[in-house]
């Protein structure tokens, strides 16, 4: 018997509810300021058959990549009371530092679902603290890779797989808490859909699983129904891969027929020598999120919504790397300009709808101290974002493939060796237009100790672009004591060293009518 539209939506708000609740536990359980105050971690719900059934409004990057994580586990045909551990990008995972764990969910002796959690650790091991080292050229130097494995057997942890973890890592006790607020996370989702069940029966909810992956399946559909067939394409470069400076170009040709999309990555760039190769997954989730940008946000994410949406990725390219290539930074930075030409794409296709392009980068600021177990500070700092169709930008928020918060200034200095100078936006770094882009930010932190800074960054030579005749927004710019640093960079500081990141505006949407060029930013908002 069919669920009724009341039933539906009363079993589809548990769900989510589930994958929201799994995350409340691990930023409330976590221990590091990465996961507790930025909340740079993800929840979600699969079933069985690993398709994703409902999600926490977290990280985009990280959710749209999950389902291979599943999958990954699911090849390696799991038991109840198991629970494997991950990172690997090439088997499931998004880059080093994002740590997964996936645990089976059952009902007597049987897998009804998963729950999964992923959350971005300080530090992994590798050649550098923060194991996000600028101009590595091979995973190898990125960290320490963890296949799928199994934490737990039967319920029980595997203290030997842990020891090896944490033998190959800086600040093994963090890292050990961090990762005990995931398996917390990962119960809490077993307590819960077991009550449901209970409660439900396992068919209705079972039933409920395809129901809600067929409604968003529908609801997509119908919104690529309304965008005019064609084929519309796109193209932007990233700023080099931290070997070099070259410009690598990313293109796309996005084709729309009927209740499908289809987006090709050919003519994008072979894979790089340096870390801005992205995983599949991570391109994927780039344009699932602009996807549901496009269409409907309140579309329930799940499954479903990715059914009528084809990506053709080449294998070799920049967005489909072969191993041992280094990705850490694709994930974090490659995948905003995907972000920014899939976006740019559906602008020929809606140019009345599409906004102007924001910072297109997170702004990577990792410090660690030199020592094996000192310190690990990481950070993803916030910009402008593109104006939109009907008013200015945003200041000073995170854009496209991270939502995360920032690390209050308190946390900050009581976590670490480090002091704020400097916390402010960046005025007039926003794009000119009818609608002015949001500013960006500027962060300048003092190392009171002597530490090693990793830097990896976009945006700083090319400008996020404006929107039906509006400017362009300010590049960012990085400096060390005052002098220009590059995008992409790691360096040895001393004791006193100040960093300061100054993040790029976003572009302006429609022609700025009335105004000198030499007029202040009046709009501009403090």
């Amino acid at each position: 018997m069919a669920l009724d539209a009341i039933e539906l939506e009363v079993l589809r708000n548990k769900l989510v509810g589930i994958a929201e609740e799994m995350g409340d536990v691990l930023i409330h359980a976590a221990y590091s300021p990465n996961i507790k105050e930025r909340q740079d971690c993800s929840t979600a719900l699969f079933d069985a058959e690993g398709r994703m059934i409902a999600q926490a409004e977290h990280i985009p990057v990280h959710l749209g990549a999950m389902p291979e994580a599943v999958e990954a586990v699911r090849n390696q045909e799991p038991e109840p009371g198991d629970t494997f551990v991950l990172n690997d990008p090439f088997t499931g995972g998004t880059h080093l530092p994002d740590i997964t764990i996936v645990s089976p969910i059952a009902i007597g002796n049987s897998i009804v679902a998963y729950g999964v959690s992923r959350a971005h650790h300080s530090d992994v091991g590798g050649r550098t603290p923060g194991s996000m080292p600028a101009g590595a050229q091979e995973i190898y130097e990125e960290g320490l890779r963890i296949p799928p494995v199994r934490l737990q057997v039967g319920g029980s942890f595997q203290e030997d797989v842990l020891s090896l973890v944490l033998s190959n890592v800086r600040n093994p006790a963090e890292r050990t808490a961090d990762l005990r607020a995931q398996l917390a996370a990962n119960k809490r989702a077993d307590k819960r859909l077991t009550e449901l069940c209970n409660r439900h029966g396992l068919d209705t909810v079972s039933e409920a699983f395809d129901a809600v992956i067929d409604y968003s399946r529908e609801r997509i559909a119908t919104e690529l129904g309304t965008i005019p067939d064609g084929t519309y394409s796109a193209a932007d470069v990233l700023e080099g891969d931290g070997i070099t400076e070259e410009e690598i170009p990313i293109q796309v040709e996005l084709t729309v027929e009927g209740d499908h999309a289809t987006l090709d990555f050919t003519g994008t760039a072979d894979q790089v020598p340096g870390n801005m190769n992205a995983p599949p997954a991570v391109a994927q989730s780039a344009v699932y999120f602009v996807l549901r940008s496009v269409t409907d946000p309140d579309i329930p994410p799940n499954a479903g919504c990715y059914e009528p949406v084809t990506v053709q990725l080449p294998e070799g390219s920049l967005l489909n790397p072969t191993l041992p290539a280094a990705v850490v930074g694709g994930n974090v930075e490659t995948s905003q300009r995907v972000m920014d030409v899939v976006f740019s794409a559906f602008a020929k296709a809606l140019p009345e709808q599409i906004p102007a392009q924001g910072q297109g980068t997170m702004n990577n600021l990792i410090i660690g101290s030199r020592t094996h177990e000192g310190f690990t500070y990481y950070e993803t700092i916030a910009g402008g974002s593109g104006a939109r169709p009907t008013g200015d930008g945003l200041d000073g928020v995170q854009v496209g493939m991270t939502n995360t918060l920032n690390t209050p200034i308190e946390a900050l200095e009581a976590s670490y060796p480090l002091t704020v100078e400097k916390y402010a936006l960046r005025e007039g770094s926003g794009g000119k237009g009818k609608y002015r882009g949001g500013m960006g930010i500027i962060r300048s932190v003092r190392v009171d100790e002597p530490a090693m800074v990793s830097l990896l960054t976009e945006r700083r030579r090319t400008s996020p672009e404006g929107q039906a005749g509006g400017e362009p927004g300010s590049p960012g710019e990085n400096l060390l004591d005052g002098e220009p640093l590059p995008a992409k960079t790691t360096v040895a500081v001393d004791a006193g060293a100040r960093i300061t990141v100054k993040t790029p505006g976003g572009g302006g949407f429609g022609e700025l009518h009335g105004h000198s060029d030499s007029e202040p930013d009046n709009d501009a908002k403090n």
